[in-house]
């Protein structure tokens, strides 16, 4: 299936909103002289003791699963310890710093990127001098030429005790995934492979590599910075800490937030979305009615619990645009980016999106029960068979929209659109908010 182009494009700007923790003090701009100013110099930490200021915070990955960042970092140290068969030397550390953001409705990396580098290089660079690794890698998204820059100017400001060496992605969906990261470290094309264990045990030339997305190493950096009360100041008993939040509206420019956990979601969403779905998660995420919308509160947990998790913080809210339509239009997208190297992609995805289009346009066969019924099995026989996560994530959405829109569904059956095609209001009045 050739490639489709997204249907929300990858941003080339981003509105970045001052927040308590990781954005605060963004006035000061992005200079090392800046950061230094404001956090000192960058500790030596030991191991134990990082380890412990981890654990101790609840610290979980922002990249959208959610992993204790401690577990990570227990595996890495762990796997440090062994060898390699038939080698004489250990099994060196590599950290790696995935800033790639292949989620096109996502900006929140990009946002430190562009405003908070050094504490992101901050938390790799301090966690790489704990485990003694030699080698930190950062890997930003080939298509986002102003991230790329703006990380470029912060490493020729710093003189760390460890080398850092920046790479780029290829532009498509699946080039940030672990494996896919790994692969372009490697010198092999940037997909997704099989893999038999973490990348944690044995990642980049079989080394443990600690791979984590750039809110998480900020995060880290901040606690090395400022310490673990700071940390738990925000958010709640139970889910301490804050954590950022795209906001994506086909048309305009994306906004990025930073929240403590808690924070009631529908205080993040403007008017002009209030009493509109929105899609949590982004393209591999779930859908969500106002009224969830209105009643959620910013929370791993609880979100998951109401069928919409947070995944990696992108709220896509389409406003008064049709959902099934935008939800066509993004499996059709994803079908063309898989790396096509497994069945559940390479057959999969093309039939599932075509499945999508039949509902959209009304003209399945067997009508539409028949047409849900075969995107609801389609979606099953390819979740959990892939070489990554991509069709699992994939099937997420089109169960969703499924579940979530039953009347839509009908709707477009019977040759029907209650509601004006995704993005239309906004591109033909050439408005653009920032």
């Amino acid at each position: 299936m050739s490639a489709l182009a997204s249907p929300v494009p990858v941003p080339q700007e981003v509105a970045v909103h001052e927040g308590p923790a990781l954005l605060a003090g963004l006035t000061d701009g992005p200079s090392l002289a800046a950061h230094r100013g404001r956090y000192g110099a960058l500790p030596e930490v030991g191991l134990a003791a990082l380890r412990e200021l981890i654990r101790a915070s609840g610290l979980r990955g922002r990249g959208g699963a959610a992993f204790p960042f401690v577990r990570k970092l227990d595996t890495a140290a762990g796997s440090t310890a062994s060898r390699a068969p038939g080698r004489r030397g250990g099994r060196e550390a590599v950290v790696v710093v995935n800033l790639s953001e292949g989620e096109p409705g996502s900006a929140k990396d990009s946002a430190l990127a562009l405003t908070r580098p050094h504490l992101v290089l901050d938390g790799a660079v301090a966690t790489a001098c704990a485990l003694r690794a030699r080698e930190v890698h950062v890997v930003v998204a080939g298509d986002r030429p102003a991230v790329r820059e703006s990380v470029v100017r912060a490493l020729d400001e710093r003189d760390d005790a460890v080398p850092i060496r920046q790479h780029a992605t290829e532009p498509r969906f699946v080039g940030g995934q672990a494996r896919a990261v790994v692969e372009l470290l490697a010198g092999r094309p940037n997909l997704p492979v099989t893999s038999w264990a973490p990348e944690a045990v044995a990642g980049l030339a079989g080394r443990p590599t600690l791979l984590s997305n750039a809110e998480t190493w900020a995060h880290v950096g901040l606690l090395v910075l400022r310490g673990g009360a700071a940390y738990r100041h925000h958010g709640t008993d139970r889910e301490p800490g804050t954590t950022l939040l795209t906001l994506t509206r086909p048309g305009f420019v994306p906004h990025v937030h930073e929240v403590g956990y808690g924070t009631r979601l529908r205080d993040l969403l403007p008017p002009g979305v209030h009493g509109h779905p929105a899609l949590v998660g982004g393209f591999h995420g779930s859908w969500a009615t106002w009224p969830t919308l209105r009643a959620a509160r910013v929370s791993v947990p609880g979100m998951s619990a109401l069928g919409a998790p947070l995944g990696a913080g992108v709220l896509l809210a389409p406003g008064g645009s049709c959902p099934l339509t935008l939800t066509s239009r993004v499996v059709d997208y994803l079908a063309g980016q898989s790396a096509g190297r497994c069945g559940p992609c390479h057959n999969g995805l093309p039939a599932l999106a075509s499945v999508v289009r039949e509902l959209v346009h009304g003209d399945a066969d067997g009508g539409v029960s028949g047409a849900a019924g075969r995107a609801g099995r389609l979606a099953a026989l390819v979740t959990g068979r892939g070489a990554c996560a991509h069709p699992d994530g994939t099937a997420r959405l089109v169960r969703s929209v499924l579940a979530v829109f039953p009347d839509e569904v009908a709707e477009h059956a019977a040759g029907r659109c209650a509601v004006e095609p995704v993005g239309s209001a906004a591109e033909d009045a050439g408005e653009v908010a920032s």
